[in-house]
């Protein structure tokens, strides 16, 4: 027998594009975290890691512009609720086996819609960050697997990566 497909949540029955109605839903506390990883030179690494990069502190400016594009996701991704988030962070890893940087984001907030686009839009604003502080002398970088771990509240419960990227404690600033 085949499975009927999912009612898309953004989409009217005329087609239309729409913002979701969650007046209805419940105020619970929601979490999500995300990650992903920039790949580059281990040279490059070795540069961003010395604090020597033309542009300046690569793992600083990652971090503050993470939290930054979390913070102004409603902005940049349509029909997204914009939400009043009571934290985000943004975790910079280095990692030689790569070799590259991983990044982790935290999104919660508690209230009636979850933050899974915030928690992924803090870690590729933080990637193409860091593909930007350092393209001038690696332009071979790659930003790879951005991908939501886990995400806990609302109706629909918990969701678990079962094959989460393990990141290594590595961290840097």
């Amino acid at each position: 027998m085949a499975k009927s497909s999912p009612k898309l949540s953004h989409i009217t029955e005329a087609g239309t594009a729409a913002m979701v109605d969650v007046s209805n839903k419940d105020i619970t506390e929601r979490v999500a975290r995300a990650s992903g990883h920039v790949v580059m030179a281990k040279e490059t690494l070795e540069l961003a890691l010395s604090g020597n990069a033309k542009k300046g502190d690569v793992f600083a400016a990652a971090r503050i512009a993470g939290i930054m594009a979390a913070k102004e996701t409603a902005r940049l991704i349509p029909l997204c609720h914009p939400l009043s988030l009571s934290k985000i962070s943004v975790d910079l890893d280095a990692d030689e086996s790569l070799p590259g940087i991983r990044i982790a984001a935290t999104a919660k907030v508690t209230g009636q819609t979850g933050v899974e686009m915030e928690a992924l839009t803090a870690v590729a604003v933080a990637a193409l960050t860091i593909y930007d502080m350092l393209k001038a002398v690696d332009r071979e970088m790659r930003i790879e697997a951005i991908e939501l771990v886990e995400k806990t509240g609302g109706k629909s419960g918990t969701f678990k990566r079962k094959t989460e990227t393990k990141t290594k404690n590595k961290t840097k600033g």
